[in-house]
């Protein structure tokens, strides 16, 4: 066989860089111009036949033109590169011609959405296919332009123009005070801890049945509101006999009430100040609330991007603090107004706060159930926490009598600076009653968490929750019930997002870092303007000081904190 007469061409390679090599260049290809570039680079033309006085012609030429007509050249540059090897998209395209002879205006008016018409869609100030200017009324029309050459906002957009909503904290903090602990919300949240073990103790005092007839109530036949004269006691964790008895016996190491457990429990989505103290006495914990704690009252909205905003007008009844007293005293009277006082379920044990028939006559009916939640784990076991919590009514079902708290959501002026883009109740709240519930999880992510957290703590079987509205947006002394809806706590809470486990987590968190600290008094304060809450170390008469002004004026001091009447 012949040999192959193919003889493979000598490759030149350039061991210093890019391009030809200088050395082993050949002489035909040595006055060949040649421009560096780096991979980075864009390309222009791979090659420029064009003469250096066309070159100058063409670019005295493009001074000359709009430079809109060249503004989709690619350009290239790099490490020395010719304006020679630049690419224009412009000049190629002069040669095509265009096939649809529509006005490139008129589509791109279409792609955009025109004043009160959808996107694509004719709108409703138009005639004839003209674009009308805005009406002064559709002008200043709630969530309009302001003017015809107004410029829409994203949504989300900051309002620079709005006041800062700087709010003070719910304590102040002494000068001889000691920050041991500082703790970001974003930490929390991670925290989990499974409770399984609960075991009740003892339930006390007597609950009258649910009236039925409430769940029949819609906003065509809504019922007025009627006040109450009977008062609901609060009584702090330390000063519970009950819990006073449980602490001799050594039935736990720490006690808590389901309203100050709730508020630790949901602190991620507090947005509000607050704060807890916290005694450690014997090598127990006691998590109290201070005589008229701030979150004692039922906040509204607390949650809302446009929050409502205190003015420092007393006159102002859409307030941050005139709402929670509102809602405190709607929340009160709806649940003294929606039993039966006929039919009347008694338990084993009388109200330990109640010493006299007289007593009796003014208290609201209410059950207190104790129950003890083993908090333990692998590493360290026999952590009991003992928590009194309370139970409003309870109601006749298939399966027996089921125990239920009762809570109301409040509307005030869905029109009003805060409202947090609340439905109108009366006209959506029977056909859309979904989204009046997802908009009051939202606005009130805080409240609600700790409505189904205190159910849950109970052992209540079902929430029964009211829709109390003004009946004018001016007057927040005339309420109607607009309807009612009934939720299992543990259902309500999944609809939530909130994670019991997460709560637990937290709490066990607190125990841990008190039970290493010294005998004395703590507070637990929540940062007024940052997601933050921080343990600090406060002298042991700290909050007494007020009652003993309060005895030395000849005052009469209250331990019980009593609901405020309107």
């Amino acid at each position: 066989m012949d040999e192959p007469t193919f003889k493979l061409p000598e490759i030149i390679d350039n061991d210093n860089g890019w391009g030809p090599s200088p050395v082993m260049l050949p002489e035909k290809f040595r006055d060949i111009p040649y421009a560096p570039y780096s991979k980075a680079d864009k390309l222009g033309r791979i090659a420029d036949w064009s003469t250096p006085e066309q070159r100058e012609k063409e670019s005295s030429g493009r001074q000359r033109t709009n430079y809109r007509n060249y503004r989709d050249q690619y350009t290239a540059f790099g490490h020395g590169v010719s304006s020679a090897f630049s690419y224009t998209h412009a000049e190629d395209e002069a040669s095509f011609s265009v096939v649809d002879n529509r006005s490139t205006a008129q589509k791109k008016a279409s792609s955009y959405r025109t004043a009160g018409g959808a996107r694509g869609q004719p709108s409703r100030n138009t005639r004839n296919g003209q674009y009308q200017r805005p009406t002064t009324q559709n002008r200043n029309a709630p969530g309009g332009r302001s003017g015809p050459n107004a410029i829409r906002k994203r949504y989300g957009w900051k309002d620079y123009d709005k006041p800062q909503r700087a709010r003070d904290a719910s304590v102040n903090v002494g000068p001889d005070w000691k920050v041991l602990e500082e703790i970001e919300f974003n930490w929390l949240s991670k925290l989990n801890l499974d409770v399984e073990n609960v075991e009740d103790i003892s339930t006390h005092g007597f609950l009258y049945y649910y009236d039925k007839n409430y769940d029949l109530i819609r906003t065509k036949s809504e019922k007025p509101l009627v006040s109450n004269e009977k008062v609901r006691l609060y009584v702090t964790t330390s000063k519970d006999p009950i819990i006073e008895q449980l602490t001799k016996d050594n039935e736990a190491s720490v006690f808590a009430t389901d309203s100050v457990l709730s508020l630790l429990m949901c602190a991620p989505r507090s947005v509000y100040p607050w704060d807890i103290v916290i005694n450690r006495i014997d090598n127990k914990l006691f998590f109290d609330k201070r005589d008229n704690a701030i979150y004692d009252h039922i906040t509204v909205n607390e949650n809302s991007a446009d929050p409502p905003l205190e003015t420092g007008d007393k006159d102002n009844i859409n307030s941050p603090s005139a709402l929670a007293l509102e809602a405190t005293s709607i929340n009160h009277y709806f649940a003294l107004q929606v039993v039966n006082e006929n039919e009347k379920r008694e338990f084993e044990k009388p109200n330990p706060f109640i010493n006299s028939q007289e007593d009796m006559d003014y208290m609201a009916p209410c059950a207190y159930r104790y129950r003890k939640f083993d908090l333990s784990t692998k590493e360290d076991e026999n952590v009991n926490l003992i928590v009194r919590t309370q139970l409003d009514s309870v109601v006749k079902t298939p399966g027996g009598d089921s125990l239920i708290t009762i809570r109301a959501l409040n509307e005030f002026d869905p029109r009003a600076q805060g409202a947090g883009g609340a439905l109108d109740w009366r006209q959506k709240l029977d056909t859309q009653r979904g989204a009046v519930v997802t908009t009051e999880m939202k606005n009130n992510s805080c409240k609600l968490a700790r409505w189904a957290t205190q159910s849950i703590l109970a052992g209540a079987d079902q929430m029964k929750l009211g829709y109390i509205s003004r009946v004018s947006p001016k007057d927040p002394q005339k309420h109607a019930i607009l309807g009612t809806q009934i939720y299992k706590p543990r259902e309500f809470a999944s609809q939530m997002n909130l994670s019991i486990s997460n709560g637990w987590g937290i709490v066990r968190t607190v125990i841990d870092i008190c039970m290493k600290l010294p005998e004395g008094r703590y507070v637990l304060i929540k940062d007024p303007n940052k997601p933050v809450i921080r343990l600090y170390s406060v002298p042991a008469n700290t909050f007494e000081v007020d009652d003993d002004l309060a005895l030395e004026d000849g005052e009469e001091i209250n331990e019980e904190e009593e609901i405020p009447n309107k």
